[in-house]
């Protein structure tokens, strides 16, 4: 067996991986709120060494894991992924219903046929019934779990940094309380799941308690992605040479090395 080949194939995929997962990334880096990929590599022995005590063997016995071939010990794989929810650029747009969050952690609520989703993407409007919605006419849930609504006499509209929404008395710049946006932090951001339309699923197991304190909101600002376009393009580069890299191997060992095997082991000596 040519372990290199197959330790070189492993190496192949891996970067594949990574490219989807940079495509992806670059993909959204105009995305509202997004936030990054990110892949971990590890190694065949490292995740061996990990979970040999679980796995399927006799008497799981340090004797029964003999099996290990350690020519492939050093396999790059993927062996995990997560989402970085670090903070992406706050931009000034002065729009009534552009809200951000400057706090990592926290997400709005938006009420969707499949339940309540989370969402960073704070790009809202106002539909014709008055109700605050999302990009995908979702509606904004407020902390009282019902939606937000507007009338056409709300000529003023303010938010403050806890999410609470002031309104003037029509016909006057007099401003009164209304009502509050649901600000959440999950208490496992590991847990979220990216649903598509930059929303998350949130675990059944949150209660989503509201952030009364959120101290983060802020009016007329969107919160950019975070991806850095330029570490991308440089990672992108990086995986193309490395895929380049593990073919040439690959080529070595399939068609040279054999090559060569086989030359000498034609030669007839008399």
């Amino acid at each position: 067996m040519q372990t290199g080949y197959y330790a070189a194939t492993g190496g192949m995929v891996a970067q594949f991986n990574r490219m989807d997962t940079i495509a992806a990334n670059l993909a959204n880096v105009n995305t509202a709120g997004y936030k990054k990929e990110q892949l971990i590599t590890g190694d065949f022995a490292r995740l061996y060494k990990e979970a040999r005590d679980e796995l399927p063997l006799k008497n799981h016995t340090e004797q029964a894991a003999q099996y290990l071939n350690r020519s492939l010990s050093r396999v790059p794989q993927i062996s995990d992924a997560y989402t970085d929810f670090s903070l992406g650029t706050l931009q000034v747009t002065d729009n009534t219903f552009d809200i951000a969050l400057s706090k990592e952690g926290q997400f709005f609520a938006v009420d969707t046929p499949q339940g309540i989703r989370l969402t960073r993407d704070g790009s809202f409007t106002m539909n014709q019934e008055g109700k605050l919605v999302n990009k995908q006419g979702y509606e904004v849930v407020g902390a009282d779990k019902k939606g937000i609504t507007f009338t056409p006499q709300n000529e003023i509209i303010t938010l403050d940094k806890n999410g609470q929404f002031s309104t003037n008395i029509p016909g006057t710049t007099q401003m009164i309380a209304g009502g509050s946006m649901l600000i959440v932090q999950p208490e496992n951001l590991r847990m979220l799941k990216k649903e598509g339309d930059n929303l998350y699923v949130p675990d059944p197991a949150d209660p989503l308690i509201p952030v009364a304190q959120s101290g983060g909101v802020m009016q007329g600002y969107i919160e950019k992605s975070n991806v850095n376009a330029v570490n991308e393009m440089i990672s992108l580069v990086e995986a193309n040479r490395l895929v380049g890299m593990y073919q040439k191997a690959m080529d070595s060992q399939m068609n040279d090395l054999n090559r060569d095997a086989i030359e000498k082991i034609a030669v007839t000596r008399r």
